[in-house]
């Protein structure tokens, strides 16, 4: 993979930080690809999304737009159809897959067209959810357009249902608790890169994913061959079925007591975190690409009409 050749670099704008609940960590994000953009030998301007996006970009006038933004806004198709309408490439997935990715109840439409392993959910106003079960425990409620594990609230057996944070939406998922292990595949281009098992002391949530030492990751995963091969098998599967580009993550749930038929696919991620701390890069310089290589791979990949 090699990154910027020895004619005139491109010029990259890393859209980065935005106004979702995920800003902060898009911020990292953005910041770390900038630098390895720059070591890769690209010229390189960080843009800090807001508002006025489309107006900045035609005044910037980038050759290629790396998409750093994470959450809503920046991964669920609306900068991408802005991309689109300006002519400017890109990088990750278009506007459908963004969109049918981070719309949770669509993407488990699509895997189960697929022949992808899924558990029971359903769609439900908040309040009738704060009022009483909606599905028998344990159970798991979060947002059906958010990432990062914001707003997520899982219910146990003998509990009562949950009083939820005002800032969730007014439709929310409800989908049967899958017990057992943390996976993670990461797909670059038509490539499923490896699986990792995240080892936590309780909930993979927004600190562990994000704050130094809130998660161990084992790459690549201790389990069987037959397991690890399904794995691979089932991201690479839900990329393609989804329509994603370039890199992708896909987050699955194995009860290792049921051996394959413990596997579950949670979602699949169109715009993976970049942070020292996350799982697409590690899995990258497992199978021996580096971060600057790896960013620099988006680059030369990125196109409009994705």
């Amino acid at each position: 993979m090699a990154g910027a050749s020895s004619r005139m670099a491109p010029r990259v704008a890393v859209l980065m930080g935005g106004l979702s609940a995920e800003r902060e960590v898009s911020l990292v994000s953005g910041r770390e690809c900038a630098s390895a953009l720059r070591e890769a030998g690209y010229r390189v301007v960080e843009v800090d999304c807001d508002l006025d996006l489309p107006a900045l970009l035609s005044e910037i006038k980038p050759d290629v737009c790396f998409n750093a933004l994470h959450g809503r806004w920046g991964e669920d198709g609306c900068v991408q159809g802005i991309l689109e309408w300006l002519r400017i490439p890109y990088t990750h997935s278009g506007v459908l897959a963004s969109a049918l990715a981070m719309d949770k109840a669509k993407a488990k439409e699509v895997y189960a067209a697929a022949g992808l392993p899924i558990v029971e959910s359903v769609l439900a106003a908040r309040e009738a959810v704060e009022a009483g079960h909606v599905l028998k425990p344990p159970y798991v409620v979060k947002p059906n357009n958010e990432g990062s594990s914001v707003g997520v609230y899982i219910v146990r057996e003998g509990a009562n249902a949950p009083r939820m944070a005002e800032a969730m939406p007014a439709t929310v998922m409800v989908e049967t608790y899958a017990p057992g292990r943390e996976l993670s595949v990461s797909v670059l281009g038509d490539r499923a890169l490896g699986v990792t098992d995240i080892i936590t002391d309780g909930w993979y949530d927004y600190d562990a994913k994000y704050k130094p030492g809130g998660s161990r990751h084992e790459l690549p995963a201790n389990m069987p061959k037959d397991v690890t091969e399904a794995c691979l098998d089932y991201a690479l599967r839900a990329h393609r079925a989804l329509g994603c580009r370039g890199l992708s993550r896909t987050d699955i749930r194995w009860d290792d007591t049921r051996g394959l038929d413990g596997l579950i696919l949670l979602e699949t991620n169109t715009q993976p975190g970049m942070t020292p701390t996350s799982l697409a890069p590690e899995q990258a310089a497992h199978v021996g690409i580096s971060f600057p290589e790896l960013c620099a791979w988006l680059v030369e990949d990125a196109s409009c009409d994705r």
